[in-house]
């Protein structure tokens, strides 16, 4: 895989010199090279998602959206006359050594293969890659590797009506101090972290994967299911590992997603299913001992 140079001059100047010199990037090639259309997002990140709608999965006989935690992603953001992207696969157990050696293969980089979830029936595993060079080369090695899978590249029928949910999502943004989005039965609340964070030297956005992600199914009788992740400094794992277990949220991972990422992160998975406003309550307490940006 091509890499670009680097500008060493301190960590603001280099994120700076990686923006400034970036070149124009035609994103419809990248779509067509990776066979999906993406989205503009927020940071100059160009994001494709790729939800894992094949798969049936269960965890504590609650079935799983995709959009709680079955999602695949890759995110683009142009870098030096190239670019730099960062993405979540979603694998069966397996899926993992083809896509890996496919992708290995092709110049992808393996940053890390974890589970996220506890009691997944049938077994599924994450896996997390990046990589710098030409979007386009990028794309069609991606798009190779994951055709390794069953991981569906056509879009999901577009609901006719705006979306709803059974959840008092006012209540929910109120104490979590975060306003989220109904995608797919699935209420998602996504907090960056008050830092700056960067990867290899590059600043590196929210919305490539270094925001809290916090999703909530329901599941009947004021109860939800909830997981994602809490992204984290060394400091605060503990803190927040207690004041979950103590709320009745299990901790199911805890893991790197990046491997040369400063400040260095930690990414804490969790599950439970119960009473809205209890579990609401506890993930309000993880956050107060996270350094988050809070308010909606």
């Amino acid at each position: 895989m091509r890499r670009i140079s680097l500008c060493f001059a301190g960590l603001a100047a280099t994120a700076m010199c990686f923006m400034a010199g970036a070149a124009e990037i035609d994103w419809g090639k990248v779509d067509r090279a990776l066979g999906k259309p993406g989205v503009n997002q927020p940071g100059g990140v160009h994001k494709y998602g790729l939800p894992r709608s094949d798969l049936k999965i269960t965890v504590d006989g609650v079935a799983i959206k995709p959009t709680l935690a079955l999602g695949s992603w890759i995110g683009f953001m142009p870098m030096g006359d190239g670019a730099m992207f960062m993405g979540d696969l979603v694998l069966t157990d397996n899926e993992i050594e083809p896509v890996m050696k496919r992708l290995s293969d092709e110049g992808v980089e393996i940053t890390a293969i974890h589970n996220h979830l506890l009691r997944t029936k049938p077994a599924v595993f994450y896996m997390h890659v990046g990589g710098r060079g030409d979007p386009v080369k990028l794309a069609l090695a991606l798009h190779s590797g994951l055709s390794l899978s069953h991981t569906p590249f056509a879009a999901p029928a577009q609901a006719a009506a705006p979306p709803t949910i059974d959840l008092d999502t006012s209540a929910i943004d109120a104490a979590l101090q975060a306003k989220g989005t109904i995608n797919g039965g699935v209420y998602q609340v996504n907090i960056p972290r008050a830092e700056s964070i960067s990867e290899a030297g590059m600043a590196i956005p929210p919305s490539l994967g270094t925001a809290t992600a916090i999703n909530f199914q329901p599941t009947g009788a004021g109860k939800v299911a909830i997981t994602g992740d809490f992204v984290l400094l060394g400091k605060e794992v503990d803190p927040v590992l207690k004041a979950m277990r103590s709320n009745g949220i299990e901790v199911t991972a805890l893991h790197s997603h990046m491997i040369d990422d400063s400040p260095h992160l930690f990414f804490m998975h969790f599950w439970a299913n119960g009473d809205v406003t209890k579990l609401t309550h506890g993930l309000k307490a993880a956050l107060a001992l996270a350094n988050m940006k809070r308010g909606s």
